[in-house]
């Protein structure tokens, strides 16, 4: 009887674990019961349309609820249809034995050779589970191909000091339009930047914009390179586009340069300035300097300055010896010319110098024709230099008053009758001719007894007055080149209105009305201050038809 009871009890409890094993066999789940892939490319072109197929399978016995996909394109892509990089999908449950899969198309952007990761993560809760599980999968494609031209144009040997442009050279092969993108210049120790065309954004970036196919472009960068006989110096440059505050590079390319032994050194300075800014109307006196810093004398030199601007007056070139050639706008010196270029022993330096005037007016095209430059190149001999002078913007403001005027409707009369109030319209126009300025300012000051009664337009024009210094101030800031020249950019203009009541003290006179009027600002190409000025405005009112000098007397 006991050994039943044994046996039934071991009974039980054999088919308690069986049934305890059945449960927690049906409870429990392996990620393996869910296959998790992405489909994609192992190889592309860069900016080609690539389709991503996210694939996933429930392989297991068990319904999976509440799925969730989390897809995320590799970094620089551009989705196609505009989404965020990182997209997120409610999917349907996934039943045993089902497979699901959705597309995600996207342009891959990088370097040749870049490998580019797509990442998907499907997260879900098997039924009768609380617990939530997720998987992640990648695919990596490789950008074999970018359908840009991009590539320096640079001396290999360069002397010391000299002069010499970098040229960098962009042409689109691709059948998307690439668009944010940006140039970037690394310039190795030793080097000093001159200018650039275009000019850069400091002096090192460029904006692009857009390139469509078969469009492209070319960056001229001007600066000398210092360093010792045969050191190797490195430019690197890379275009690429920015996105979501990062920059994806597309190419980079670098030229190696080796500074070599000069020959012969050629420096030059301008109104006794080696980074002399010049201005419309200037006299400038050019020196050039030449020595030989070799062991061996040089003798029977000879010296070719040739002059390369629209803005020279080349009618007003003065020499101190040699010749000038108007063919070529050329000035020779020839051994005879200079005792120097006749003898030049070791070490030794010579000078030759001219005078030569910028115009007083410089004709420009267009408002993008800007940021001049006076050139001139340099020959001795064998060995050349080039140079160039920056000419500042022509930074200028017209003032002109008016009686009869349809702004305000002023009031008085004319000829000026002492202790009658008179008003008057004073109008201040802005023009600005060859390079951007910011930071301009306008100024002038009212004579004691003017006074303005408030009157301005355009009414948010930012005009200031200060009744103790009597200074009236107009702050316009930014003023781009060619403004008030081309009438695509009409220069910016206030017009504020004064009252001003004759005294005693100036019958017979004629009376002013506002002081000299100064315009100053920045020249953004020359980085110096420029300014300018016109004359005062007084009761003769010489802008006005309807106003006599002699009706500009007080009677």
């Amino acid at each position: 009887m006991r050994l039943k009871i044994v046996y039934g009890a071991l009974l039980c409890i054999v088919a308690l674990g069986a049934i305890g094993f059945w449960f927690w066999q049906q409870n429990t789940f392996s990620t393996g019961n869910v296959k998790l892939e992405i489909l994609a490319p192992e190889k592309v072109t860069m900016g080609e349309e690539v389709t991503y197929v996210v694939r996933w399978k429930n392989v297991g016995e068990i319904e999976l609820e509440n799925a969730e996909l989390v897809f995320e394109y590799p970094e620089g892509s551009v989705p196609s249809d505009g989404e965020d990089l990182r997209i997120t999908k409610v999917v349907d449950d996934i039943n045993p034995g089902q497979e699901v899969s959705l597309k995600f198309i996207g342009r891959l952007f990088g370097k040749e050779n870049e490998a580019k990761e797509a990442k998907a993560f499907l997260s879900y809760t098997p039924r009768n589970l609380s617990a939530s599980f997720q998987q992640e999968t990648g695919a990596t494609s490789i950008i074999s191909f970018v359908p840009l031209n991009f590539e320096f144009d640079i001396p290999s040997r360069m002397e010391a000091g000299q002069q010499f442009d970098i040229t960098l050279n962009y042409f689109s092969n691709s059948e998307y339009p690439l668009s944010g993108l940006r140039i970037q210049m690394d310039y190795p120790d030793g080097f000093s930047f001159k200018s650039a065309v275009p000019s850069p954004l400091g002096e090192n970036e460029w904006n692009i914009g857009v390139l469509n196919r078969t469009e492209g472009g070319r960056i001229t960068t001007r600066g000398a390179l210092e360093g010792s006989v045969d050191e190797v110096k490195l430019f690197r440059a890379t275009i690429g586009s920015w996105k979501d505050g990062k920059f994806t590079v597309m190419k980079e390319v670098t030229k190696a340069v080796q500074i070599t032994k000069p020959q012969l050194l050629i420096t030059q300075t301008v109104n006794a300035s080696s980074a002399y800014a010049a201005s419309v109307g200037d006299t400038l006196h050019y020196e050039i300097f030449f020595k030989n810093p070799t062991d061996k004398v040089l003798e029977n030199l000879f010296l070719i300055v040739t002059l390369d601007s629209r803005a020279f007056d080349l009618d007003s070139i003065k020499l101190a010896g040699g010749r000038f050639q108007k063919g070529d706008n050329s000035i020779i010196w020839e051994s005879k010319d200079a005792t120097k270029l006749r003898f030049l022993g070791r070490g030794e330096e010579g000078r030759v110098e001219f005078w030569i005037n910028v115009k007083d007016e410089v004709e420009t095209f267009s408002s993008q024709d800007k940021e001049l430059v006076l050139t001139n190149r340099v020959l001795l001999s064998e060995v050349s230099a080039e140079f160039e002078v920056k000419l500042n913007t022509n930074l200028a403001v017209d003032q002109k008053g008016f009686f009869q005027d349809e702004v305000f409707g002023n009031q008085g009369v004319h000829p000026l009758v002492v202790g009658q109030r008179n008003t008057y319209t004073i109008i201040w126009q802005a023009k600005n001719r060859y390079a951007d300025v910011r930071d301009s300012t306008v100024k002038s000051l009212l004579p004691t007894g003017v006074e303005l009664t408030g009157k301005i337009f355009p009414e948010n024009s930012t005009l200031t007055f200060d009744s103790n210094s009597r200074e009236i101030v107009w702050k316009i800031g930014d003023i781009l080149a060619g403004t008030g020249f081309f009438e695509e950019l009409p220069g910016p203009s206030v017009a504020f209105q004064i009252a001003f009541t004759p005294t005693s003290a100036q019958r017979g006179q004629v009376a002013e009305l506002v002081g000299e009027v100064r315009i100053t600002g920045e020249d953004l190409f020359t980085s110096q201050v420029v300014s300018s000025t016109d004359d005062p405005i007084d009761t003769t009112l010489p802008d006005d038809d309807s106003v006599t000098e002699q009706m500009g007397l007080v009677q």
